[in-house]
């Protein structure tokens, strides 16, 4: 009698999670180019970012250090706050998260404006529990975000993976978005913007989540 050989069983563990969605999949999403206009003024307008930006060799402009009122200043932010809302709690239900009562919620909203040559290096989020980005404008050659392996720094002797290896088993992953976009990730997930080589600014707006 023959006996059929059992095969090996191969299962993943410890998955990051990436979420990515229309904004308007959970409702009406602000005009872009009226988002768009809102982030140029307030780029043009805010002296204090701009020094910051300055000082720090920061490329193009960031409100990250200078504003925490977006919502208050233009109604097209406040409408975004609310279907961002809706998206970041379809994130946290995946995530599985136990929130103990508390809540996620909204910590800081920021405006990135990117331009040719400009790069976001390497970073994660601390005392967050949920980041992601909304994408304003994103002209042709206009950079991918690039996502890390959070395991790589314990890779050691490790070989590289080949380049066809499928995209959860690979140490960088990039996502192409486009205007509209909403990512989200857990806040630890390290990741960068790498250099801009589109001609027009790459414009978009992040925002931390936290839970308390």
């Amino acid at each position: 009698m023959k006996y059929k050989q059992p095969m090996p069983k191969i299962a993943s563990i410890f998955v990051t999670r990436l979420y990515r969605a229309d904004l308007s999949e959970l409702g009406k999403a602000p005009d872009a180019a009226e988002l768009e206009a809102a982030c140029l003024s307030v780029a043009e307008d805010d002296e204090a970012g701009q020094k910051w930006c300055e000082e720090n060799d920061f490329p193009g402009y960031t409100s990250y250090a200078s504003l925490d009122d977006l919502a208050w200043r233009f109604p097209t932010f406040k409408d975004l706050v609310k279907l961002l809302d809706r998206h970041v709690a379809e994130f946290a239900g995946d995530l599985q998260f136990d929130l103990d009562g508390k809540k996620i919620k909204l910590d800081s909203l920021w405006i990135n404006i990117l331009p040719e040559g400009g790069i976001h290096t390497s970073h994660i989020h601390p005392h967050s529990v949920i980041s992601g980005t909304t994408y304003v404008a994103v002209p042709k050659g206009a950079s991918a975000i690039k996502f890390e392996d959070p395991r790589l720094a314990m890779m050691m002797a490790a070989p590289a993976r080949t380049a066809e290896a499928r995209e959860e088993m690979r140490n960088f992953v990039y996502v192409e978005p486009k205007v509209g976009d909403v990512l989200l990730w857990e806040s630890w997930l390290r990741h960068e913007v790498p250099m801009n080589m589109a001609e027009e600014d790459r414009i978009s707006v992040s925002f931390n989540y936290g839970w308390e």
